[in-house]
């Protein structure tokens, strides 16, 4: 007995069982067998008896009050050693009184054990899922699929290594720590100086590796904190059961070359017909956002097959953030898609918010053949946002932190990207503008539509070019924007047809010499029109979720 009742100490905590928007049962039982409420007919949370609720209680106030002591661990440290407790005398007697709080614990996780086991949906539950991680089939993944649970115990569906993408996709030079990132140059002047530099700078090396370990990367991506995930877990269960139940979504796990697991949500519209739902939308969330809850939801409404995924240390993916971890992460979801789920690399589309605009841009530079790219609220580089927030005395020690640990260059990576991009502006966006919300011209999105036309049409963004570009930016509303149109005598179906005929003659290589041989006013003509193409403004602020309507693919030739 004692080893069929550990799976129940052991077993991971059900929080609610699912049903199809048809209303389908929960696998082994009939409706009317479970006499389901009409209020429930999508599903309900699981109920645990007295002796299972009062246990878990304990030790979810446990778990909380050590994550507390983990994040102030350096003051309780400072404190204990002020006041003399950091020595042996101190330490010794005080150890019978953690095993007595260890062994109390561990006798409530097997009271807890014991309400499962006396639960027979617990019971179905942990049946159905030692029989899949035994037999990993689609049925059983099915039944599985009927619950929600701790996704540390969800049997992996897709690891990175069942399919060789290196070789297409330029990744042969596979580090041991994951894909291939764009790193910072580093210049010396000489081999002297450099060692001497190096020798000077390894206490800084030191401190920013410190800073970004510690609450620089949970300042980075507070999605990331356990306690916060805790206290809008609710609010998480509630968006995974409308995707689950109303969307028909599939869970899965996928692994990374790292090691992380990956928890991602597929909901599938290719039965539809539609030419929306023949393309698949992977959408890279925020630093404080969940697919369950985030901007899924938007080419979900819009009718497009998605696919979403949580950043490591998110939800049910693990590991931390760092940009490594990322890269990892959203190659395996790319590669997911295209093996696993066998949509074609062109008909996919990647959609990011905010601080997912270095997952989405490192996607499609690594992964040139797909189709479109759009970015909302997003940024051309961390290193001017991290430096609005710290004091400038910390300048140096922040650009370096950013540099070697934090490097989020969008922009570099998104020119390293061929084909149609969009930009979506916020006009009262409140966290990637480097003033104030009201001042839209010191918004980031525009530094990183600058520097993408820079590089795709150099000649047009000549200094008259970025000049009356810079002009187009400040236009805040419709009207400023037709207003400013008409100044320039702006062309759209001139400018298109000088496009398509440089196309027709030279390719769709960027960077283009469009320009090279044109008049000024041409040049502020396209430069003014290449700029309104590539993006469009949202009236809203930062978090504002995108309606449906306002997700539009990019413009192209």
């Amino acid at each position: 007995m004692a080893p069929g009742f550990m799976r129940y100490v052991r077993g991971p905590k059900l929080l609610r069982i699912h049903r199809g928007a048809d209303g389908s049962s929960t696998p082994g039982k009939s409706n009317a067998a479970q006499k389901v409420p009409a209020s429930d007919a999508l599903g309900f949370y699981y109920l645990p008896k007295i002796m299972e609720k009062h246990s878990d209680s304990i030790l979810g106030w446990a778990y909380i009050l050590w994550s507390v002591s983990y994040y102030t661990s350096p003051l309780l440290l400072l404190y204990c050693y002020r006041k003399g407790y950091l020595c042996m005398s101190k330490i010794v007697p005080a150890t019978p009184y953690a095993s007595v709080l260890l062994l109390m614990l561990t006798g409530v996780a097997c009271l807890r054990g014991l309400g499962r086991w006396t639960n027979p949906e617990y019971v179905q539950f942990i049946t159905i899922l030692e029989e899949t991680k035994r037999n990993n089939t689609a049925e059983n993944k099915r039944k599985l699929a009927s619950y929600s649970f701790d996704f540390g115990h969800w049997p992996e569906d897709f690891r990175w290594n069942e399919v060789s993408s290196q070789k297409d996709h330029g990744l042969t030079k596979m580090t041991k720590v994951g894909v291939p990132l764009l790193k910072p140059e580093h210049k010396h002047r000489g081999s002297m100086d450099s060692f001497f530099g190096q020798f000077m700078r390894f206490p800084f090396q030191i401190i920013s590796y410190f800073i970004a370990n510690s609450f620089g990367r949970r300042m980075l991506y507070p999605g990331s904190v356990s306690l916060l995930q805790k206290a809008i877990m609710p609010m998480l269960l509630q968006g995974q059961a409308r995707l689950m139940e109303e969307h028909q979504g599939k869970r899965a796990k996928l692994i990374a070359c790292d090691g992380n697991q990956i928890d991602t949500v597929f909901v599938d519209r290719r039965a539809a017909e539609s030419e929306r739902g023949k393309k698949l939308v992977i959408c890279c969330e925020g630093n404080a956002g969940f697919y369950e809850v985030g901007c899924v939801s938007t080419p979900l409404e819009a009718g497009y097959s998605v696919l979403g995924w949580n950043h490591p240390g998110f939800a049910g993916s693990t590991g931390v953030p760092f940009p490594q971890n990322e890269a990892n992460a959203m190659d395996v979801v790319v590669q997911y898609a295209i093996h696993r789920l066998n949509f074609r690399i062109e008909d996919i589309i990647v959609y990011a918010w905010s601080i997912g605009g270095f997952t989405a841009t490192w996607g499609t530079m690594t992964y040139p053949e797909i189709s479109a790219l759009v970015l909302d609220a997003s940024f051309d580089d961390l290193v001017p946002l991290a430096l609005k927030v710290m004091p400038e005395s910390c300048r140096g020690l922040v650009t370096r932190t950013v540099r070697d640990y934090l490097n989020l260059n969008n922009a570099e990576q998104l020119c390293k990207y061929q084909g149609p991009v969009l930009l979506i502006r916020r006009t009262k966006d409140e966290i990637i503008t480097t003033t104030v919300p009201e001042d839209i011209m010191s918004n980031r999105g525009n530094d990183l539509l600058l520097k993408l036309l820079q590089f795709r049409y150099p000649k047009v963004m000549a200094e008259e070019g970025i000049r009356v570009v810079r002009e187009w930016l400040s236009a805040s509303n419709p009207l400023q924007e037709t207003s400013l149109y008409s100044q320039y005598e702006v062309d759209d179906d001139w400018c298109t047809s000088v496009l398509q005929s440089y196309k027709s003659e030279h390719g769709d290589t960027f960077p283009w010499t469009v320009g090279e041989d044109m008049t000024l006013e041409g040049r502020r003509q396209l430069a003014i029109f290449l700029a309104h193409k590539h993006m469009k403004n949202f009236d809203a602020t930062h978090c504002t979720p995108l309606p449906s309507f306002e997700f539009t693919l990019p413009w192209s030739l």
